[in-house]
């Protein structure tokens, strides 16, 4: 039997949900503002929020003085490429760990999660010495490589939980069939799947767009990608922030309709399995 809940109590909750979004929200309401403020404005104290003269100029100067196309196409390439990678590899790894019994695949799963807790500077200067050796230093495969690798525990993690959902009947089915393994992964077990991993490409494109460190530590000029473009904005001079703040519109604008327009599939993925 369903439990009632009272109008007060989803008013409450509504609100605070209300609340606790537009907490989250806030840094980008801010950045948005700035980004349409002159410098002066942008510093002033107190802050000013609406009542100001709107401007564009942070914007044409962003275009004048940075490449955001090459920005913005390597961001697509390096995320994308990162990403699908990643899937071909955590896929047939998933599957192993889900459907071939094994009483370790719980300490894999922990330990491959626990080389997230390495701390990135621990690795950068033989990465860096590798890198240079095989000319590669500067380039969307050496990002889309070494992002893959950071994201890969994740990836795993998120599909084994997904796989772990679909019966093993099914596949079982497939097997007596005579189907072979690689049409079993393909054709059985991948379109069972969908939502998770679709989830799983949607958040991982997200991880990889926004990571910083490497992007910025691993790139100069030609696989330069966004969060490189906004790093550029932070001078010995000082922070310009209304530019910085338009630089970072610029930035984040195409993960947030991205977000938006996927916000269904992203939430069916996450909670798929979840109610029986």
């Amino acid at each position: 039997m369903a439990r009632a809940v009272s109008t007060q109590k989803k008013v409450m909750w509504t609100a605070l949900a209300w609340a606790f979004g537009l907490l989250l929200f806030f840094p980008i309401l801010w950045t948005f503002l700035t980004s349409f403020k002159s410098e002066a404005t942008a510093i002033a104290d107190p802050p000013v929020w609406f009542f100001f003269d709107w401007t564009l100029e942070n914007y044409t100067a962003v275009q004048e003085r940075s490449n955001y196309p090459l920005a913005l196409t390597n961001s697509i390439i390096i995320a994308v490429g990162s990403t699908l990678l990643g899937i071909l590899i955590a896929v047939p790894a998933a599957w192993a760990m889900a459907f071939v019994p094994g009483k370790r695949t719980k300490d894999v799963l922990l330990w491959m999660l626990s080389t997230k807790m390495l701390p990135a500077v621990g690795v950068l200067y033989p990465l860096v010495l590798l890198a240079k050796w095989l000319g590669v230093l500067d380039s969307r495969i050496l990002l889309i490589v070494v992002l893959m690798l950071i994201n890969l525990p994740i990836i795993v993690w998120m599909l084994y939980t997904y796989f772990r959902e679909i019966p093993g009947e099914i596949l079982e089915a497939a097997r007596m069939d005579g189907a072979s393994l690689r049409n079993e992964i393909i054709y059985v077990l991948t379109p069972m799947a969908v939502p998770g991993i679709a989830s799983t490409i949607l958040l991982n494109i997200i991880l990889a767009w926004n990571e910083a460190f490497w992007t910025i530590l691993l790139t100069t000029v030609d696989a330069a990608p966004l969060t490189k473009f906004i790093a550029s904005y932070s001078s010995p001079e000082g922070l310009f922030y209304a530019k910085l703040s338009a630089a970072s519109m610029l930035a984040i604008a195409p993960i947030l309709v991205m977000g938006w327009f996927s916000q269904k599939q992203l939430v069916r993925g996450l909670t798929f399995g979840a109610v029986k």
